[in-house]
Order: C-alpha cells, then sequence, then structure tokens
C-alpha cells in the first residue's frame, strides 16, 4: 500500500481534481481508496434512521450493510482523533491511498492552489509538498531553506497522475 496526499485550502479544487485523478488511476489497473480528514463535524447519517437513532443512543461503532455497500461509524465521543496510521490500519488492501487533510503527515503531497482565491501557498509550512497544481502562473513563492516544489498544470491530469504514481510513498 502505498499513500499520496491532496493539500491545499478550502474552495481550491481538491474534490474536483479527485474526481479526475481516481478514475485514471483505476483505469491504470491500481485500487485506490480515500482518506479525507475534516475539521468539520461530518454527518454521513441521518436524523430519524435506525442507524443515526442506534448512534445517538451510545453505540461507539454501527456498520451498515445494504446491497450495493457498508459503511463503519465510529463515535469519538470526546475521545481524540486517531493518527493517520490508526485509519490505514483499518484500509482493506489497495494500492493507493489518497489522503486528504492530515497537514502533519510526512508522506508526499500535492498542493491544489489557485491565485484568484488570494490566499497564500500551504508550502513551505505543511511537510512533504513535492508539487504544486495550479490554474494559472506559479505563486510568488515565500523564501524558504528549501528548493520550491514543482508546478504542474491543474488541468494536466495525466502529468499529475505520473507525478502521484511516481511519488507515493509506501507506509
Amino acid at each position: 500500500m502505498k499513500v499520496f496526499g491532496i493539500a491545499g485550502h478550502s474552495g481550491m479544487g481538491k474534490t474536483t481534481l479527485l474526481e479526475r485523478l481516481v478514475p485514471a488511476l483505476t483505469a491504470r489497473g491500481l485500487v485506490v481508496s480515500l482518506i479525507k480528514h475534516s475539521h468539520k463535524s461530518i454527518e454521513i447519517d441521518r436524523p430519524g434512521k435506525d442507524s443515526y437513532r442506534l448512534r445517538e443512543a451510545g453505540c461507539q461503532e454501527v456498520l451498515l450493510l445494504g446491497d450495493e455497500r457498508w459503511a463503519l461509524m465510529h463515535e469519538l465521543r470526546g475521545a481524540s482523533e486517531p493518527p493517520l496510521e490508526y485509519l490505514l490500519d483499518r484500509l482493506q488492501h489497495c494500492d493507493l491511498v489518497l489522503i486528504e487533510g492530515f497537514k502533519s503527515g510526512g508522506y508526499p503531497k500535492l498542493e491544489v492552489w489557485r491565485a484568484a482565491l488570494g490566499k497564500p501557498t500551504l508550502w513551505p509550512d505543511w511537510p512533504g509538498i513535492v508539487a504544486l497544481a495550479t490554474d494559472g502562473e506559479p505563486p510568488p513563492w515565500p523564501e524558504a531553506p528549501e528548493p520550491a516544489p514543482r508546478v504542474l498544470a491543474l488541468t494536466d491530469t495525466e502529468a499529475i497522475v505520473q507525478m502521484v504514481v511516481g511519488q507515493a510513498r509506501a507506509r
């Protein structure tokens, strides 16, 4: 199993890029999984449904199985968020895990950056950023002790796929 991250401020287009990358990676015969970290409270269940009611009643975990998928929900109930390694251990074997979030992780990452949003790059403050995908000119890089990451066109899916496959790190 190899890991590679997609990073960027909210609204930069990380999910849109992932929607193009995943089919391109699976077309190469790779089994791809994803871990997405959100700083918001996520809700994948709906009030009134049995699983929601039983989670609210106090279940630590609820596993749903249907005709087309299954999902395991785990309630933290005030406990600390588990580290990335813990979550990776819970995934079934795959070739590549794409990770969105977990900024402190030292695994390789691609930063998605759009000048129009007026936000600075995450590089060099986030570890592991090896490339930056943008829809325009490269950003004005801050001074840093390390060389700036490679710049790719956000629309060049094939170049991004090649970079991801080449830079993904075995865990």
